[in-house]
C-alpha cells in the first residue's frame, strides 16, 4: 500500500485531468506513478513527453535501454519498476532469458554491447554515493567507460546515461512511495530481495 495517500483520478482538473486522460487512452489506466507525480504542480503534464523521449526509440537499440532500465530497477530494489520494466520489455519482444539475466547478469552470455552497457548502468546506479570524486571524478571507472565508448558513440552514450539516470530516479521515487503494482507482478527470479 502506497506511504501516501494518492489522489483519485477522477478528481483532477484542467491540464492534469487533460494529461491523465491522454495517458489512459494510451496505456488503458491511470497509473499509480502518474497519481503520484501528478501530486507536484505542473510536473504531470511534462512527465510523459520527457519520458517518451528518453525511453522511446532514439540512437540506442530499444534492447539495451529495455533491459539497461530494468537492471536499474532490480539493483534499486524496487518492486513496482521492475513490474513496469519487466513488462516493457515482454511488450518490446525481448528475449525471457535476456530479462531474469538482468537480476545476474555475471552469470549470463550476454552480447558486448549489452554487457557493456549492464557494466555501464550498474557504474552508474552504485558508484556516485560510494567513490570519492578526488578519485574517480566521473563516478564511473575508466575502464567501463573505455568499454563503453568501444560499442557506443557518443550520442548513445549520452542517451543511455541520461535513461539510466531518469530510472534511478523514477526507482526511488517509486520504492519510497511504496506504489501498489499496476502492472503483473515480476517473475520470481528478479523480485526484489
Amino acid at each position: 500500500m502506497a506511504w501516501i495517500e494518492l489522489p483519485d483520478p477522477s478528481t483532477a482538473q484542467g491540464s492534469l485531468a487533460d494529461a491523465f486522460a491522454a495517458g489512459e487512452a494510451r496505456y488503458g489506466q491511470v497509473l499509480q506513478t502518474w497519481r503520484a507525480v501528478g501530486m507536484v504542480e505542473g510536473a504531470f503534464e511534462a512527465y510523459l513527453p520527457y519520458l517518451s523521449a528518453v525511453v522511446g526509440p532514439g540512437r540506442v537499440p530499444i534492447r539495451v535501454k529495455d533491459l539497461s532500465a530494468l537492471r536499474v530497477a532490480v539493483l534499486n530494489r524496487c518492486r513496482y519498476t521492475i513490474s513496469h520494466r519487466v513488462a516493457s520489455a515482454r511488450r518490446n519482444d525481448l528475449d525471457e532469458r535476456d530479462i531474469l539475466a538482468m537480476g545476474d547478469p555475471a552469470a549470463a552470455e550476454l552480447d558486448e554491447p549489452l554487457a557493456a552497457a549492464v557494466a555501464f548502468t550498474d557504474a552508474v546506479t552504485l558508484s556516485p554515493p560510494t567513490t570519492s570524486y578526488l578519485d574517480v571524478p566521473q563516478a564511473v571507472a575508466p575502464d567501463v567507460l573505455v568499454r563503453c565508448k568501444a560499442v557506443f558513440d557518443e550520442h548513445q552514450i549520452a542517451e543511455l546515461t541520461l535513461s539510466i539516470s531518469l530510472w534511478n530516479a523514477l526507482a526511488r521515487f517509486h520504492r519510497v512511495l511504496g506504489l501498489d503494482l499496476d502492472m503483473p507482478p515480476p517473475p520470481p527470479e528478479l523480485e526484489p530481495r
